[in-house]
């Protein structure tokens, strides 16, 4: 399978937090979430992929291409919705338009101004004056309107409000459909992604815990819930994570097949959400 981006040994240190050697494949042509909890390093991934912090070691490719190297020729071809937009506060929408449509070679005004009116904002607003939500939406209309080969999104829905935030998760599931893109999306808002995702990494702690397809999740793994002493010294290394429930306690496992042979009477399982996933991996344990 053909990959959009490919990051190998990255290492990024902070005074406080290491991203640790992080290798990892992003496919073309698919929704791929970054999940992990607040702090885990899906922002110093994206910077790091946006060539808007300098890595430590390691190497980056977007289109077959080093990041450093191509990086004019690479952000033509990204569009890109950060989680607090930086745009001059002083200028309204249609000025900030014609000075950032010319740097982008495919530029299409047309349709950044369709956006625009779909998303209820005034061309004549100031940047300034728009709510966080609206700054997004502006982001978003930017990022859609030079027909670009990658959407990256860093936390893109937050201060969206619910109606919105439906709306956009359609969109995006629109341009997938239609034009083949590709879309990496970060955020710990995991329900976004359950309706929308088809592939998901998952960082934590500046640790790569897993990547794996969501279908994957949804036909292999499985919160299995019974009384507190299911879980021996034999058995522990098949699950991954556990807590207390009005059960006895839920774990995370992806051997159902070696559970099933253990199973009682009272034993429960079901389907976990990316939710799920990310407690449960968070939690740690010996299997996963």
């Amino acid at each position: 399978m053909e990959n959009v981006i490919e990051i190998e040994s990255l290492r990024k240190k902070y005074k406080d937090f290491i991203l640790k050697n992080i290798s990892l494949t992003i496919p073309k042509g698919y929704i791929t979430g970054l999940i992990g909890p607040n702090g885990a390093g899906k922002t110093t991934i994206i910077k790091l992929i946006m060539s808007l912090i300098n890595r430590d070691e390691g190497t980056i490719n977007i289109f077959g291409l080093d990041n450093k190297q191509h990086e004019v020729e690479i952000k033509d071809r990204i569009g890109f919705v950060y989680d607090t937009p930086y745009f001059y506060e002083d200028q309204n929408l249609l000025t900030l338009m014609r000075s950032i449509g010319p740097f982008y070679s495919k530029w299409n005004e047309k349709r950044f101004l369709d956006l625009l009116d779909r998303f209820g904002l005034s061309r004549k607003k100031n940047f300034g004056s728009l709510s966080k939500g609206m700054k997004t939406k502006f982001s978003l209309a930017l990022a859609l309107s030079h027909d670009a080969d990658l959407i990256i999104m860093d936390e893109p829905t937050t201060g969206l409000d619910p109606i919105f935030r439906r709306e956009f998760l359609e969109m995006l599931s629109e341009i997938m459909q239609s034009e083949q893109k590709s879309v990496l999306f970060s955020t710990h808002i995991t329900s976004d992604l359950d309706r929308i995702a088809d592939y998901v990494i998952f960082i934590d702690n500046g640790d790569l815990l897993c990547s794996l397809w969501k279908d994957e999740i949804q036909e292999k793994w499985r919160i299995v819930k019974s009384r507190e002493d299911f879980i021996t010294e034999e058995n522990k290394h098949f699950f991954r994570g556990w807590r207390k429930s009005h059960y006895g306690f839920e774990a995370l496992t992806s051997d159902m097949p070696a559970v099933r042979q253990m199973v009682s009477s009272d034993t429960m399982t079901e389907k976990p959400t990316l939710e799920d996933l990310m407690f449960f991996m968070h939690k740690g344990g010996n299997h996963g």
